[in-house]
C-alpha cells in the first residue's frame, strides 16, 4: 500500500495510526501543497489528503479522506480490531471521531498555523516553510477572529475529553476510532509551550495511543524536538 500525504498533516497522522496499529506494511509518498493537485486529480477528483493507493488486486485504486481510509482498512483487515463489539460504543465512537474530525481538527489547523506564523516561526524561519504557512493561512481564513474561536473550541473540546479519557480508551475498553482520531488531530499542540504546560494528560494519552500503533511520537513529544 501507498499513502500519499503531506509530512505534516495531522489527518494524514490519522490514516498512518490506523495503518500502524493494523501492522499493514505501507510505503508514504509526500506530496507539495500546490503541486500535489497534479497527482491527485487524476486519482480521486479531489485536491485533498491523505489518499490510500491499495495497489492490490480487486480493491479501489484510491480511497480519499482519513474516515474512509479508516472504514477501507477494517475491511481489508478486521484484525486488530479497532471497531468496538457492542454497537452502542460502537456508535459513540464515530460519533466523537465525525466532532474530532469536523471541527477540532479544524481549530487545531487554526491555532497551529497562528503560532507558526508568530511565536513558533523559529520552529522552521525558512522561506519555503514560512511560505507554505501563509498559503494555508490564506486558505482557510486563519485571523485573529478565526484563531480566537478557535482556541475558545479546543479549550472546551479538551475540558470534553478530560472527562471521557479517564481510562485509557476514550469508548468502551480498547481502541477505537475516536482514539486514533484524537490521538491524530490534536497532536501539532504538542509543539505550543501553553498547551504542553496546560494539558500534559492530553499528551500523556497522544503518545500511549502513537505507542500502540506502532507510529513515530509527532513533534514537540518525540526526543529531538
Amino acid at each position: 500500500m501507498r499513502l500519499l500525504q503531506f509530512s505534516t498533516s495531522h489527518y494524514c497522522r490519522k490514516a498512518r495510526l490506523a495503518l500502524g496499529y493494523k501492522q499493514i506494511p505501507y510505503t508514504v509518498e509526500n506530496l507539495t501543497p500546490g503541486l500535489h493537485v497534479l497527482r491527485l486529480r487524476p486519482l480521486t477528483g479531489l485536491t485533498t489528503l491523505p489518499v490510500l493507493l491499495p495497489e492490490v488486486a480487486a480493491h479501489p485504486l484510491a480511497i480519499a479522506d482519513s474516515t474512509q481510509i479508516l472504514h477501507f482498512l477494517q475491511t481489508y483487515q478486521p484484525e486488530p480490531s479497532y471497531y468496538l463489539a457492542d454497537a452502542q460504543l460502537q456508535s459513540q465512537a464515530w460519533m466523537l471521531e465525525d466532532w474530532l474530525d469536523e471541527s477540532i481538527g479544524v481549530a487545531t489547523r487554526f491555532v497551529y498555523y497562528d503560532f507558526r506564523a508568530k511565536e513558533g516561526k523559529a520552529l522552521d524561519a525558512s522561506l519555503m516553510s514560512q511560505a507554505v504557512i501563509q498559503v494555508v493561512r490564506r486558505q482557510y481564513g486563519i485571523n485573529g477572529a478565526t484563531v480566537d474561536l478557535a482556541k475558545l473550541r479546543l479549550e472546551r473540546a479538551i475540558a470534553e475529553l478530560e472527562r471521557r479519557w479517564q481510562s485509557p480508551y476514550l469508548v468502551g475498553a480498547q481502541l477505537s476510532v475516536a482514539d486514533l482520531a484524537a490521538a491524530a488531530l490534536l497532536s501539532p499542540l504538542a509543539r505550543i509551550p501553553t498547551y504542553r504546560d496546560r494539558y500534559p494528560w492530553l499528551f500523556e494519552r497522544i503518545m500511549a495511543i502513537h505507542h500502540q500503533c506502532h507510529e513515530p511520537l509527532p513533534p514537540g513529544l518525540d526526543a529531538t524536538a
